[in-house]
């Protein structure tokens, strides 16, 4: 018959923890050195894979980083996990942006604060977007549970600036934030500099707000 567990014994065990609600057990919380660590990776594979595309070796994002290549790895298990964690940063930081400015006092100033937040992230991911989708990574596919919770917010965010009368009442959401991607997007085709793509910018705020607005 086998022994019976001891103290000791028993304290050896991993610590698990219990979730109240769902009695499902689940792993100790995350180490603050761990968030740290995974925080500097992906800053510096952002900052890598922008400047040298994405064939640079993970060893140069590690070493960038400040990490082990084994920490990288034990973070993102290959380089597409770690493609994708840095487009998922960036659209949950975009929906905490847009949640918050949909609870602003002033939803005016907020709206369209987060449209200039929001073109400055489109113009300075957009090289890293598009060589993700030349090498066949499907990021849509994989984000796509986050970018709709990214329009729900900009949806509420906008139906509140068109009952403060604002803004026109027949432009849609979806539609703004076309305009300004593609305004982005034709900025940097151009090489326009950066106050010729404010200036683009700041055409199309005006062009969704009504007369008496300026």
């Amino acid at each position: 018959m086998a022994p019976k567990p001891t103290v000791e014994r028993a304290a050896r065990r991993p610590t698990v923890t219990i979730d109240a609600d769902s009695g499902i057990r689940g792993p100790r919380p995350v180490r603050a050195d761990a968030v740290k660590n995974r925080q500097r990776i992906l800053e510096a594979a952002e900052a890598t894979f922008a400047s040298e595309g994405l064939s640079v070796p993970v060893d140069t994002v590690a070493e960038r980083a400040g990490v082990g290549v084994g920490t990288l790895y034990r973070h993102f298990p290959t380089k597409e996990a770690l493609f994708e964690a840095i487009v998922m940063t960036r659209l949950e930081d975009l929906v905490a942006e847009a949640q918050t400015a949909a609870d602003a006092e002033d939803p005016t100033v907020a709206l369209f604060a987060f449209l200039r937040h929001f073109a400055g992230q489109a113009s300075s991911k957009h090289d890293l977007f598009d060589a993700m989708g030349a090498a066949g990574i499907d990021i849509k596919s994989q984000c796509a549970e986050t970018v709709d919770e990214l329009k729900r917010a900009v949806d509420r965010l906008v139906e509140r600036v068109k009952a403060a009368g604002t803004i026109r009442s027949d432009v849609q959401a979806d539609e703004i934030i076309g305009l300004i991607m593609g305004t982005c997007q034709a900025a940097q085709n151009s090489g326009l500099d950066e106050a010729a793509s404010q200036r683009m910018l700041d055409i199309v705020c005006d062009g969704i707000r009504t007369s008496n607005q300026s």
